[in-house]
């Protein structure tokens, strides 16, 4: 017998279509197993899915899939999750938990749907990548990185997911980054990172504290 599940591709962070940061959802994957969750996150194509079901230790279990392979968090899946709950009126206005692999995280919903996720306490250290490479890596020239790293060394830094921190001097640089996947990948599992953040402070908007640019090999 043949069986469906309704999944939803949900722009988190705006309230605009076809903006903000995109992730799957199913609302209700009890029953799904680990290698259909694969397939149905390889099929859609999102960065993560989320996969929502039930838990012993929280009022939902959450668990995602990028494409390739499961991951233990990601925040604006779980934004996402939330979000398609409460339009679906599975959940409404008040504080839940959610059930990852990196432990049970808080989570509010507000009267008009808004998602706010408290994240773990961040763990952050400096690492020592020789910045030659990580601007080859990035596809750069060494300067956009070193005219900042003298405050802003290159780091660690996880909630729950390791990103390798890279500073960026000025939103141009940032915005010529051509990486080299297979080289990014190296140089984050060097670190024990997931993927490669690259931001800076030079931003388009003045309301903006940076902005960012995220590679996950």
């Amino acid at each position: 017998m043949s069986e469906t599940r309704r999944v939803q591709l949900v722009d988190a962070f705006t309230d605009e279509p076809m903006t903000g940061n995109p992730a799957g959802v199913v609302t209700d994957a009890r029953d799904l197993t680990d290698d259909q969750m694969g397939a149905i996150a390889a099929e859609l194509g999102a960065s993560e899915t989320a996969f929502v079901r039930p838990s012993d230790a929280a009022d939902r279990r959450l668990r995602y899939f990028s494409p390739e392979r499961e991951v233990d968090l990601c925040g604006h899946a779980t934004v996402a999750a939330l979000a398609a709950l409460y339009d679906r009126a599975q959940v409404t206005a008040d504080s839940y938990t959610v059930e990852t692999n990196v432990g049970v995280l808080d989570v509010e919903v507000e009267p008009d749907g808004t998602v706010w996720l408290t994240q773990s306490a961040p763990e952050i250290r400096p690492v020592d990548l020789d910045v030659e490479a990580v601007a080859d890596a990035l596809g750069v020239e060494s300067p956009a990185l070193t005219e900042v790293g003298a405050d802003l060394p290159l780091s660690y830094a996880s909630t729950g997911f390791p990103f390798l921190l890279v500073p960026v001097s000025y939103f141009e640089q940032l915005s010529a980054v051509d990486p080299d996947l297979d080289a990014v990948a190296d140089l984050c599992e060097s670190v024990g990172a997931e993927g490669l953040y690259a931001f800076t402070f030079d931003t388009l908007e003045g309301g903006s504290t940076l902005h960012g640019r995220a590679f996950v090999p």
